[in-house]
């Protein structure tokens, strides 16, 4: 596979993942907020079930090949813009996996939690500018490239 072609596959999965976490931030998670102490359970559950399907293939699937980008692109582009690329999609990784799933894992074991909600919201800001910025920064690597 081509570096073009590797960087437009990568490109398009942040593209992808940049539209769903701006969705996530600014629709779901404060409609979390919304629901009723009695729903809020099945609620939370059946977002956690779905978003799973959403984000979980598509997150594995960047993290490879931005591991791949990075291994290809860096006799070309160097250090800075091969790991760079690769570094936004870890931080993505760990903000998820050291804050937004604890908080999720709280809301699951204990319910409402207007607390635990608000952190989500405002932690979930990390990965939504860190995907913006690797969608951005790999677009104009792409316009460039073309």
């Amino acid at each position: 596979m081509t570096l073009a072609h590797l960087l437009l596959l990568n490109f398009a999965l942040a593209a992808y993942l940049t539209g769903v976490i701006w969705v996530v931030q600014l629709v779901t998670y404060p409609a979390l907020l919304l629901v009723g102490k009695p729903e809020f359970a099945r609620y939370h559950a059946a977002h956690t079930r779905g978003m799973g399907w959403v984000v979980g293939a598509p997150m594995v699937l960047e993290l490879a090949l931005a591991g791949w980008l990075a291994w290809v692109a860096y006799p070309t582009w160097g250090a800075g813009r091969a790991l760079g690329q690769l570094a936004l999609v870890l931080v993505v990784w760990l903000a998820t996996f050291f804050i937004a799933v604890p908080f999720h894992n709280r809301l699951e074991a204990g319910g409402y939690d207007y607390v635990a909600l608000d952190g989500l919201v405002r932690t979930n800001w990390l990965r939504t500018l860190a995907w913006t910025a690797r969608a951005g920064w790999l677009g104009w690597l792409l316009s460039a490239a073309l």
